[in-house]
């Protein structure tokens, strides 16, 4: 990962880049950058499934999740008002496929307090919820995971207010997503 800091920006005259824009353009970059590794291994790997590249999936989330911590650690959860929207999403892909379940539970706290405060998009915490509730055994409560055996939601809760709330983070009916995944899949 670069050096997050003000030494490699310009800091007099007409150039000059604040610090704090300077390391947001940094951190931006790598999370895009990150997150582009991530969808390149997986394509390779669903192209042509190997033990080697399954192994490299595993390894470029695992780095990721890494970076990604050291980024939370020294900056917070990167928001859509801290790095942009396309960044703070892949800081989001990332964190969804980190292997640490501890550490996705924090991030999830993060992206709470984030959402309530206006800093990011509602549909960031509906997507880290899920994720978290599926893998301690909970209901979910978007609907946004699907077993990839079943190609159906894992239990929701409250299932007769589920578009209600999909509907309030920006979400379409879970019926239209199924449709989708059917028509893709």
């Amino acid at each position: 990962m670069p050096a997050i800091g003000r030494d490699a920006a310009p800091t007099t005259g007409r150039d000059a880049v604040p610090p704090a824009c300077e390391a947001a353009s940094l951190v931006a970059a790598e999370l895009m950058r990150r997150a582009d590794a991530d969808r390149e291994s997986t394509r390779e790997a669903g192209a042509a499934p190997t033990a080697e590249r399954r192994r490299s999936v595993a390894r470029c989330r695992r780095d990721n999740a890494e970076a990604l911590a050291v980024i939370v650690r020294l900056h917070g959860w990167p928001t859509v008002e801290a790095v942009g929207g396309a960044a703070s999403t892949a800081a989001l892909m990332i964190l969804l496929h980190a292997p640490d379940l501890d550490f996705r539970l924090r991030c999830r706290d993060l992206i709470a307090q984030a959402t309530a405060d206006g800093r990011c998009p509602a549909v960031h915490l509906a997507y880290i919820a899920d994720h978290c509730a599926v893998e301690l055994g909970e209901p979910q409560f978007y609907g946004t995971r699907i077993n990839p055996v079943t190609l159906r939601p894992y239990p929701v809760r409250r299932p007769q207010t589920l578009d209600e709330r999909r509907r309030d983070v920006g979400l379409g009916p879970l019926d239209e997503q199924m449709q989708a995944l059917r028509a893709h899949g």
